[in-house]
């Protein structure tokens, strides 16, 4: 018997981790546009942590993770606002492994994503329960991985600065 492969669509999943508290957030979407980001981001400011003056963001170099999307998104006003209570850091190109939230999608893919899912309905539905279940038991993410750890096995990622002589 052949059986063939049959591609039922794609769509895009945000995921938002607060690893020492043990909170996560995973949204689908049928895309991802500097649009869908933008409106992720003010969720996580409006909706996850409405009191917090500054929220420390960890995230990925992809083309719509820019600040500027959210100018896309919103007016002016409401841009800069939502834009104001972000710290936003970025892995390097090619180093999202470093980005916590991959650690989580890794989790996610093994825990729930690893067969075919019919349509992005039932993914919502079966991404909620895992999110659920994950922030009930409060499943912290220790990481281990230093400046020290950094800089030895990411070399070749950072500046290489020529050593100047000083001529008395």
């Amino acid at each position: 018997m052949d059986s063939e492969y049959v591609r039922n669509g794609s769509c895009s999943i945000f995921v938002f981790v607060e690893p020492l508290g043990g909170v996560r957030h995973v949204s689908v979407r049928e895309r991802r546009t500097a649009i869908d980001w933008a409106e992720e981001i003010r969720y996580l400011v409006d909706v996850s942590y409405p009191d917090r003056d500054k929220i420390i963001l960890v995230m990925d170099n992809l083309n719509t993770h820019a600040l500027s999307s959210l100018y896309k998104a919103f007016p002016a006003p409401e841009a800069r606002r939502i834009a104001k209570k972000l710290e936003i850091h970025y892995t390097p190109k090619h180093g999202s492994w470093l980005d916590i939230a991959e650690i989580e999608i890794n989790v996610m893919t093994r825990q729930c994503l690893s067969r075919r899912i019919a349509d992005i309905v039932l993914l919502r539905q079966e991404l909620a329960v895992w999110e659920r279940e994950r922030n009930e038991h409060t499943v912290c993410i220790h990481w281990q991985f230093t400046t020290d750890n950094a800089r030895t096995k990411l070399v070749s990622l950072y500046p290489k600065f020529d050593m100047i002589a000083k001529n008395n």
